[in-house]
């Protein structure tokens, strides 16, 4: 029987069960999840995702408070060009919350951070140096650049002496996505030690569009393959999105993906940051509560559970306190919106867009895989009709041994 523990996955030197633990946020993907993929001997992915506001939460550090006192003048504008980051807070938030990550790490695994561009901060380049420079000083094992092409991201660590050191890899969702890393990766002298490709079923933010259904991932981690061949590149290709079983990631691992990186499966399990509500509405959901929405002031469509709290919400703008999709001239969608349906003094709900740095916080947005209407399958009901959380160590050790 040809099950996952059959391979191994190899990297810059290292061996692993070809098993990662995607990067979830906010703070779904905890250090204490990961901690379980390292100890198996996989990779356990954290995110940094809000990470001043979750080290507030984990460590009682007062990140946000201090943001939103040093910002409040700003709360009644929509000017919010003037509110920005403390870029020393936000080096010692990264660095203390990978520290802490890095002090649970035991087995012969990994533990990596997954770095999204998207989140612009008011200073996309600044506080992605930032981000970037604090994990590595923290020691982390590898970094995944995710949510954006990442064309600066090499070059602003080029200087770091852990550059080398520590794996650093990509996800895209086509070959033309990861065309674009690669020139500007060559360009900085360091090329990728791995790619993740995400396919159109995957959690959270898509890469992409309306047209989303018209993309397989098997589809696009073929074209990978034949492109990095075609150009004798010989960097491993993990598959993402859709991987609901050991079966389903033996057939990736048998066309020539390296691993596979998966993560519904651990949203709801004892390890997981999720909420515990929330964990039980992802068991309960059903194929049809599952949405593509465009409601995400990122510009990319986002996968969630259609009763998500989030949406239709009425809550004011955030950015004092967290602002972590400002742009650089101080805009976000979510702001326009708001004050749009607050137009002559009413209060109406915002339907086009959602405060999502406010709503990641609550854990009011549940952003899921397209699969998560068959987590039932993978758990029994106590008596009161919830759903028994699993263990990390059992989702994983199904995938490893697993051949259903």
């Amino acid at each position: 029987m040809d099950v996952v523990d059959n391979y191994r996955f190899k990297i810059s030197g290292h061996e692993f069960v070809p098993i990662v633990i995607g990067g979830m946020g906010v703070d779904i993907s905890t250090p204490e999840l990961a901690a379980v993929a390292c100890r198996l001997g996989g990779i356990g992915h954290i995110s940094d995702a809000m990470s001043p506001f979750v080290c507030d939460k984990r460590y009682r550090t007062h990140f946000t408070q201090y943001k939103e006192k040093e910002n409040r003048e700003y709360k009644d504008s929509t000017d919010k060009k003037n509110v920005k980051f403390n870029l020393e807070h936000l080096y010692q938030a990264q660095r203390t919350l990978v520290e802490k990550a890095m002090q649970k790490k035991e087995g012969s695994g990994a533990i990596f951070l997954n770095v999204m561009e998207k989140l612009n901060m008011a200073d996309a380049l600044g506080t992605l140096a930032t981000r970037l420079r604090a994990a590595l000083d923290a020691g982390i094992d590898g970094i995944t650049l995710s949510a954006g092409l990442h064309t600066h991201s090499m070059r602003l660590i080029s200087d770091h002496k852990r550059l080398k050191d520590a794996m650093i890899g990509i996800i895209v969702s086509s070959v033309r996505a990861l065309k674009i890393f690669l020139r500007s990766a060559s360009r900085a002298g360091r090329l990728p030690d791995y790619i993740i490709v995400e396919g159109p079923l995957a959690g959270g933010h898509l890469g992409f569009g309306a047209d989303w259904k018209k993309f397989s991932l098997k589809k696009i981690v073929e074209e990978v393959l034949e492109f990095l061949k075609s150009q004798e590149l010989k960097i491993p290709v993990i598959p993402a999105g859709g991987i609901f079983s050991g079966k389903d990631a033996v057939e990736f691992l048998k066309s020539g993906a390296s691993a596979v990186q998966v993560a519904t499966r651990f949203t709801v399990t004892k390890e997981s940051g999720l909420p515990y509500d929330a964990k039980q509405k992802y068991f309960k959901a059903r194929e049809e509560d599952v949405i593509v929405s465009q409601t995400s002031p990122t510009g990319y469509p986002i996968r969630m559970l259609k009763n998500s709290p989030c949406l239709n919400s009425t809550i004011r703008p955030q950015c004092e306190a967290f602002g972590y999709n400002l742009s650089n001239d101080g805009k976000c969608p979510y702001i326009d919106a708001y004050w749009k349906a607050q137009a002559n003094g009413s209060s109406n709900p915002v339907t086009d867009k959602m405060c999502l740095c406010y709503h990641f916080s609550k854990g009011n947005c549940y952003t899921c895989g397209h699969y998560v209407y068959r987590l039932k399958e993978t758990s029994k009901k106590a008596p009161d009709g919830t759903y028994l959380l699993p263990d990390a160590e059992e989702v994983f050790k199904d995938y490893q041994f697993g051949a259903a």
